[in-house]
């Protein structure tokens, strides 16, 4: 590896990870239904720290349980839960990989609600629906959001109780942290809505209590969407922020004592941003069937996958602002990020090409990137680079069947192609993580 910037320790401020490549937070419904974790998800953390990435984002880990996005993803929103991710992060340590927990609250953007919310609204900034399933919410009180706050901070208390290597806030693609950063979703009219500053407040408040609960020696970064792009589905829809908001939230960020800032882009999921690629239409109708009840657009949405006449519609309005190339999609707004503030700044978009990771690192447009989907593709992608190829023998093709699946099926890699249309090949992979350990 000699001199290869992708291999280059990365130091934080109180963490250094071995290389500038981590995967970022992407997982499948494979835990439990009460929220407590399973061997499962050891095996698939794992596989991904036996693949040679520097450190793991994990998945959103909810931390209440009317915050969380859907049933079947550990959480840690009680000391109970800290023996498990404690395990999580042993296994993980063996093979010098670190590993970061991401802390998220859903709000309005609650894909299966689960039996025990079913009777409530969604809590959001405001009483505003999203476009995509359309989930009832209402604006969540004073009091509610300091509860929250805590809730957040008593969270990332655990996390280092773990012995766990940091915390990561879901600030981006539409979960509740978005829903009042956001212009075009935060409707409020007090201390928490209107100006930027007043939008921020939440996540600035959530800051402060964390780095109460934990000290100022503990690693905590923030992934945050450059740009909304809210119109992007809904063209009638406002804009929301753009990028100058976002670059002052992350000066903020910096002050309060943010460690490292991760970027992405899209205010919801999911977006043309994120994960960019194309609509298996067959396939969502095979498992949108999971989330019909959730919200009031749900079922429009169902019957447009369905049709084939009614496909085109969403078509257009997903290719308006998909972008041509996808791997380093955020590599622009992540540069002009990055020039505003001192910390490390980690970029997402679908990377998988070593040279062209190598040459980003070299000009110092991020200090790091993430990967999700090609690392589902090909788990040990970090040491293919080190054996000195620049893209895998079978790369990802974006063809986002992975997240398409998740709603009902396991986690995995489904495109066939790779497995040269050998499906018994390309199943036993995707259920190699239910393997006894």
């Amino acid at each position: 590896m000699g001199s290869d910037p992708i291999f280059a320790p990365l130091h934080f401020r109180n963490l250094t990870i071995k290389n500038r490549l981590l995967r970022s937070n992407i997982s499948g419904r494979f835990d439990n239904y009460d929220g407590s974790g399973t061997a499962t998800r050891l095996n698939w953390e794992e596989k991904f720290a036996r693949g040679g990435v520097g450190a793991i984002v994990s998945s959103h880990v909810p931390i209440s349980l009317r915050g969380r996005v859907m049933p079947g993803y550990a959480m840690m929103e009680s000391d109970d839960r800290i023996p498990f991710w404690r395990e999580v992060g042993e296994v993980v340590h063996r093979y010098d990989c670190k590993f970061i927990l991401q802390l998220t609250h859903a709000g309005r953007q609650r894909d299966i609600p689960g039996v025990e919310n079913a009777p409530y609204l969604a809590m959001s900034s405001s009483g505003k629906k999203d476009f995509f399933l359309g989930v009832r919410c209402r604006p969540m009180t004073l009091e509610e959001i300091k509860t929250t706050v805590q809730q957040f901070g008593e969270a990332a208390a655990r996390v280092r109780a773990a012995g766990l290597d940091g915390v990561e806030l879901h600030a981006n693609n539409g979960y509740l942290i978005t829903q009042f950063l956001s212009s075009a979703i935060n409707e409020r009219q007090d201390e928490y809505g209107g100006s930027l500053e007043n939008r921020a407040r939440f996540l600035l408040d959530i800051v402060r209590e964390i780095r109460h609960r934990v000290g100022d020696d503990f690693h905590l970064q923030v992934k945050i969407n450059a740009v909304d792009h809210n119109n992007a589905l809904a063209f009638w829809e406002s804009f929301g922020n753009r990028l100058p908001d976002t670059i002052q939230v992350c000066r903020w960020l910096e002050a309060a004592g943010v460690d490292a800032l991760h970027i992405s882009n899209g205010n919801s999921f999911p977006h043309p941003l994120q994960p960019p690629g194309p609509v298996d239409f067959k396939l969502a109708a095979q498992t949108f069937g999971a989330v019909v009840h959730s919200g009031d657009n749900a079922f429009r949405d169902l019957v447009i996958f369905r049709y084939a006449a009614l496909r085109p519609i969403i078509q257009f309005l997903w290719n308006r602002v998909r972008p041509k190339q996808i791997e380093g999609v955020n590599v622009a707004d992540t540069f002009a990020i990055k020039q505003a503030v001192q910390i490390p700044v980690i970029c997402n978009g679908g990377f998988q090409t070593a040279s062209y990771i190598r040459r980003l690192l070299v000009d110092g447009q991020c200090d790091a990137i993430s990967i999700a989907r090609p690392l589902i593709a090909n788990p040990d992608l970090p040491l293919t680079f080190a054996a000195g190829k620049d893209q895998a023998d079978k790369p990802c093709t974006y063809c986002n069947r992975c997240t398409v699946h998740v709603l009902q099926n396991p986690l995995g890699c489904y495109e066939l192609s790779r497995f040269d249309g050998d499906y018994e090949a390309m199943m036993k992979e995707v259920f190699s993580v239910f393997e006894p350990r």
